[in-house]
């Protein structure tokens, strides 16, 4: 997916009356990949916003029509996401506190330095790139998030999605297989989102917690009187989801009579209660979802085969964090951001030494624990950048490398270094390096240009 702009090049506009300084400011500004563009008023600057894309307005404060600070309270007004620098002949402290104040996100003093100059352009153009690459991961996520509820992009998720996509509206059951953490249960959502059920009770039950006597209360609910304690009638959880979804989790766990009690009622779609004898009609669509092989358990005996069968008229299977190692990054990216937003931080990049460790690591609680070790760094990490140390410790000797091996590197060796992994991990896409790394994509090209990577 690709946001509108994304690829284009940074445009300036420069807004100045002063033939002289528009031509050296063209100069220095031709020395780069910018797209500079020059006006003289701030009418024709005001009647060309909207028409052209501008990200960066450099604008002298007075001028021959209008004010630059009443220029600036109209640009930011009609788009509060142009990034303005304030330019002046005379240096008043007072007018770049104003500048500044309303909105201006830097301010220069004529004549200006070529160096000043250039300085305060990519401090803007960062910003601007920054933000445009972070919408855009934003709406990555939250459009797969909305799709199927699984963060990914392998072919195993895409196919899981289609699967999901395809079944969602059908009235079928669903049997979903996977081990511990691999989001079984973000599975079953995302079939009730997407089915004509939406919007009837979701009802979720894990098997494996309870004995089997109650099981059956809660799944069947009970009569009052129906055994010692049962003052009052109570509607079970398969009542309760009449119309909707019940999702039954560890189905793997529950006894064979239970299963037995169940198979009857997908069968039969009426429900008993404890102690009643008029059997309610039951309309409910199960997904049922288990980390263990349930054939094998059948063949065992120790899973009935026609409860089995009922079950999975449609399976889908999980593939382990271990399988999917390249929606690592992508991962990675989304729970920092998760994270970032619940404890109020701006955590924007992983260190080379953290990023070697999350790589290879194996992840034996799969996604539920890479999202415990990014919560644990997000939370630990106090300058904007995941540490090795802001890892666990029974993971931390996981790295390729210890950080001793880059003692007589120059920081280039380190930087390519770094740059190099982080594109082989998320093969090649540039806009989410560009995220892990904490780069505008425009800086990111250009070193890639520079250690002859492209």
């Amino acid at each position: 997916m690709r946001i509108e702009g994304a690829d284009k090049k940074f445009s300036i506009m420069l807004v100045d009356d002063d033939e002289m300084f528009c031509r050296r400011v063209e100069k220095i500004i031709a020395d780069g990949d910018d797209n500079l563009q020059i006006c003289h008023s701030g009418k024709e600057l005001l009647s060309r916003i909207g028409r052209e894309p501008i990200d960066l307005i450099l604008l002298d404060l007075q001028l021959p029509d209008m004010t630059g600070l009443q220029i600036l309270d109209l640009v930011k007004t009609t788009n509060p996401e142009i990034e303005v620098i304030m330019i002046t002949g005379h240096s008043s402290v007072d007018s770049a506190v104003t500048a500044i104040k309303n909105g201006a996100g830097n301010y220069l003093c004529k004549p200006i330095k070529r160096h000043d100059l250039q300085l305060v352009v990519q401090a803007a153009r960062e910003k601007v790139l920054l933000r445009r690459e972070n919408r855009w991961l934003r709406d990555v996520l939250d459009t797969r998030e909305e799709s199927f509820g699984i963060i990914g992009q392998c072919r195993q998720i895409r196919e899981i999605a289609e699967t999901i996509k395809k079944i969602a509206p059908l009235n079928c059951n669903v049997l979903i297989q996977g081990d511990t953490g691999t989001g079984k249960q973000l599975a079953a959502k995302a079939v009730h989102k997407q089915s004509n059920r939406k919007n009837k009770p979701l009802i979720i039950f894990n098997c494996g917690g309870f004995a089997e006597d109650l099981i059956a209360n809660e799944l069947f609910g009970h009569e009052k009187g129906a055994f010692t304690g049962a003052t009052s009638r109570k509607i079970g959880l398969l009542e309760a989801g009449h119309g909707g979804t019940v999702f039954l989790d560890e189905i793997g766990e529950m006894s064979l009579a239970m299963q037995a009690k169940l198979l009857h009622v997908i069968d039969e779609k009426r429900i008993l209660r404890l102690g009643s004898t008029v059997p309610l009609d039951l309309d409910i669509r199960i997904i049922a979802a288990t980390n263990r092989n349930l054939r094998e358990l059948a063949q065992r005996g120790r899973f009935r085969e026609d409860f089995y069968f009922r079950l999975n008229v449609v399976g889908i299977h999980l593939p382990s964090l271990v399988e999917r190692k390249d929606d690592l990054p992508l991962l990675i990216s989304h729970f920092i951001g998760k994270y970032n937003r619940r404890f109020a931080k701006n955590i924007i990049t992983v260190s080379s030494e953290a990023l070697d460790i999350l790589m290879s690591y194996d992840y034996p609680g799969n996604i539920r624990e890479l999202e415990n070790i990014i919560q644990r760094a997000v939370a630990l990490s106090e300058d904007g950048t995941i540490q090795a140390r802001h890892l666990p410790q029974d993971i931390q000797h996981f790295s390729f490398e210890s950080a001793d091996n880059h003692v007589l590197q120059s920081l280039a060796e380190i930087e390519q270094e770094h740059i190099t992994k982080v594109l082989r991990f998320t093969g090649g896409d540039r806009r989410l390096a560009s995220t892990i790394l904490g780069l505008p994509r425009t800086t990111l090209w250009r070193r890639m240009r520079q250690y002859g990577l492209e």
